[in-house]
């Protein structure tokens, strides 16, 4: 831990990843740790921070829903602000987090303060609601763009994505049989949640290589 930031990966790292949360689950929820994980374990520097409405919920205990979206884009900058990292940095989160860094990333690209941004379980709509879609900022991003999704995402599959119009500068990497989580049914996929993670890490690593700022 360094202040509000939680630090995985050598100081030394040429790519900083810095990821904000889900809605419902810190920053050290066991899907966030896992993803961490994995990263640093390639070589990456992986900050991880919360939000003031879910760092508040460890001291207060309240679970007030999370605000709109939108809202926390000032949050964000802050942190990329507070980060201070060296090299090249990548925006993004898990779900919500990784859909307002979006929100932020085309300013900050602008700007040369980010490399690219990187999306794990991106939510393009609510569950049971594939009309409330979460895409109309990603059909011109021009910031470079991974987003890595569970071929059944409830948040958006495969078949639902493929069909949605995005911007050339998005790269996708589909998991099987993948949840929100990037879990898999290991009897019906074949794949351990290790599996996926192991290829998400190693895919962010080849993408990473070919940014430039």
């Amino acid at each position: 831990m360094s202040g509000r930031f939680l630090i995985e990966g050598p100081e030394d790292a040429r790519v900083t990843i810095l990821l904000a949360h889900g809605a419902g689950a810190p920053m050290d929820s066991a899907s966030m740790t896992a993803v961490s994980d994995a990263l640093s374990a390639r070589g990456f520097r992986v900050a991880r921070f919360e939000f003031g409405y879910m760092a508040a919920r460890r001291t207060s205990g309240d679970r007030k829903p999370p605000p709109r979206a939108e809202t926390l884009d000032p949050e964000y900058m802050a942190a990329v602000a507070e980060l201070g990292a060296k090299g090249l940095l990548i925006i993004g989160g898990k779900s919500m987090g990784g859909r307002v860094a979006s929100m932020v990333a085309d300013k900050l690209y602008s700007e040369g303060r980010i490399a690219g941004l990187l999306c794990l379980g991106y939510p393009f709509h609510p569950p049971g609601k594939p009309e409330q879609l979460r895409t109309q900022h990603l059909k011109g991003l021009k910031a470079p763009a991974l987003i890595c999704q569970g071929t059944r995402d409830e948040f958006g599959t495969r078949e639902e994505v493929s069909g949605y119009e995005l911007s050339k500068t998005i790269e996708t990497l589909w998991l099987e049989d993948g949840d929100h989580d990037l879990k898999p049914r290991k009897k019906i996929s074949g794949f351990s949640t290790a599996d996926h993670l192991a290829t998400m890490a190693e895919t962010v690593l080849a993408w990473t290589g070919k940014l430039k700022i």
